[in-house]
Formats: C-alpha cells, sequence, structure tokens
C-alpha cells in the first residue's frame, strides 16, 4: 500500500509540475472520453514497443484514479494488438487495477471508499451483495453498465476473500473482453453504437437471469392460491 500511494504521489506532483506530462494525461483522457479508439491506436503506437507497457498502465490509471470508460482501451487494444493478445494485455491490465482498488478500499476502509465511489453507490452495493453474496462479484462484472471500479473498491470493505473476487473477476469481466477486442479489430467505425448495442443486450440477458427466479416464485404462488 505505500508503494501505492508512492506512486500516486509521484504522479500527481508530475502533473501539477511538468507541463508535458499533463498535456500527455489530458490527451489520454480525451481519447477516453471522446471514444476516440483509433487516436488511442495512434497513440500507443507512437511508443513503438513499449505500446503495451503504456496500455497496460493507461488500464490501471483510470482503474485506480480516474474512473473513465475502460472499453475504448480495449478496442484500441484489439485494433492493434489483434483481438487475441489484444484481450490478454486488456483482460490482465484490468486484474491488476481491479486488485489494486480491492486492496485500497480494504487498507482504507469503508469511510474512504464512500467519499471515492459516493455513499449511494456503495449503499447500492451493499445490498446487491446482502442479496446475492459470493456470487455478486460475479453477476456485476457481468453487468458492463455498472462500474468495475465501484465494485473493486466496494469488495474490499464486505466480508469477501481475495481470492473469491480475484476469480469472480477474472471469470466475469472475460466474456465482455473477448467481444470488445473482437470489435475492436474488425470495426473501425461506429464503436460508440456497437458498445452500446452489445451493453444492452448483455445487461438485459443478466437481467433477465436475475429476475427469472423472482418471477417464477411469483407465478408458483399464484397458482397455489
Amino acid at each position: 500500500m505505500m508503494i501505492v500511494f508512492g506512486l500516486v504521489a509521484i504522479f500527481l506532483l508530475l502533473y501539477l509540475s511538468q507541463d508535458v506530462f499533463q498535456d500527455t494525461i489530458d490527451d489520454l483522457i480525451g481519447f477516453l472520453k471522446n471514444a476516440d479508439v483509433e487516436g488511442l491506436r495512434d497513440y500507443f503506437l507512437s511508443f513503438g514497443p513499449f505500446a503495451a507497457i503504456i496500455s497496460a498502465l493507461l488500464m490501471v490509471f483510470q482503474s485506480v484514479i480516474a474512473p473513465l470508460p475502460a472499453f475504448v482501451i480495449t478496442f484500441a487494444n484489439g485494433l492493434l494488438f489483434g483481438w487475441f493478445f489484444g484481450m490478454l494485455l486488456s483482460w490482465s491490465s484490468a486484474m491488476l487495477g481491479a486488485i489494486l482498488c480491492f486492496y485500497i478500499g480494504k487498507f482504507l476502509g469503508r469511510p474512504i471508499v464512500e467519499k471515492l465511489v459516493s455513499k449511494i453507490a456503495l449503499g447500492w452495493w451493499d445490498r446487491f451483495f446482502d442479496r446475492y453474496g459470493k456470487h455478486s462479484v460475479f453477476l456485476a462484472r457481468l453487468l458492463p453498465i455498472i462500474s468495475f471500479d465501484l465494485v473493486s473498491y466496494a469488495a474490499g470493505t464486505t466480508s469477501i476473500s481475495f481470492w473469491s473476487f480475484f476469480w469472480s473477476t477474472g471469470l466475469g469481466q472475460l466474456p465482455t473482453t473477448i467481444l470488445y477486442s473482437y470489435l475492436g479489430q474488425n470495426a473501425t467505425g461506429m464503436v460508440q453504437i456497437l458498445f452500446y448495442l452489445f451493453t444492452i443486450v448483455i445487461a438485459l440477458a443478466v437481467i433477465g437471469m436475475l429476475v427469472r427466479p423472482q418471477i417464477n416464485k411469483r407465478i408458483r404462488k399464484g397458482k397455489n392460491k
């Protein structure tokens, strides 16, 4: 944790004192906010053999510090490295970011996490965790509409073990990571439309899976009356 806080302090110092570093971060944030996949791909290419390292650092950065759309990085990795290697890079770097958030949440405790993700969001997670228990992280990862960072930070404040969190996160984020990497490799235009379309489809499928037992229970109660 001291290493993490040290790196954050160094980052803030560089950002506030070095104009070149500040411009670089601002450009990267602009690519993510505007869903500029091709622009981000070209930016990674400008680092030559270090492109994969820069991509991984950006994925961790957006997980821990700045809640920005990670799907843009995943699309760019698929476009630059191909769907398979792009998927491996996106998956592993997102896992690293999730693990850091998990331990930051566990180390800092609930009062600080409430300030990082908001009290309302953390309260929603508490209800979700109470309802689905050990399966909550896995289910949340299947829903792209649920903040990746929120789940990681909030899970650190619960009783869930690290390995349960690790495997749930790894397996839960794998389908969308593969999908977005494949789309990134094969679709250079209309990225935002494709992302929202598949997000809605996946969200509806998972929500249907969660709601179906409740509907079946009500149907059975109605038949028994």
